[in-house]
């Protein structure tokens, strides 16, 4: 076989062109290898940032316990409640109260409303507070209520009336 000269420059090129394919193949391999482990490199260094963060953190807390204890032996003296400290019941707290000395301000005192046995309902007409003047819907127009009984309930809810015959509420406030 004879080779011409032009044939063995066209291998040789396309033997070139093979080799540093080759060697451009694995130098891809190679760097992203070593990016690789850079990535990981990173990561960790960012993983021990946030631990030294995390030890300064607590170290400075800690430190801060300490000196908040020192001003308190210095300065206040608190001391954790024992346990002959907490007290069982109100008796005990009770013997506790001293009497008010002079000057003292008056103990602070609950409202409490006292309900007359001849009243109808148990709760107070609803008030206005801007005008001081009962609700026109809990109070009729004549100034008096009628109290609600379980008898008048009963016959108005076992009543089905229409619409159409049904009274207006002007009639009823009149006939009340």
């Amino acid at each position: 076989m004879n080779l011409t000269r032009d044939r063995v420059r066209s291998i040789g090129w396309a033997v070139i062109l093979t080799v540093c394919a080759a060697l451009t193949l694995i130098l891809t391999f190679r760097v992203n290898a070593i990016k690789s482990q850079v990535r990981l490199a990173e990561r960790q260094i960012v993983a021990l940032k946030q631990e030294k963060l995390a030890l300064e953190t607590e170290f400075e807390t800690r430190a801060n316990q300490q000196q908040l204890r020192a001003v308190n032996d210095v300065e206040f003296g608190y001391e954790a409640p024992k346990a002959g400290q907490y007290i069982e019941g109100e008796r005990q707290l009770a013997v506790l109260g001293k009497e008010r000395g002079p000057g003292a301000p008056s103990p602070i005192r609950v409202a409490h409303a006292d309900l007359a046995e001849d009243e109808g309902s148990a709760f107070p007409a609803m008030v206005s507070p801007l005008s001081g003047k009962a609700i026109a819907a809990e109070m009729p127009a004549g100034g008096t209520r009628k109290p609600a009984e379980a008898s008048d309930l009963k016959d108005r809810l076992a009543r089905i009336e229409l619409r159409s015959t049904r009274k207006p509420a002007k009639d009823e406030a009149s006939v009340e």
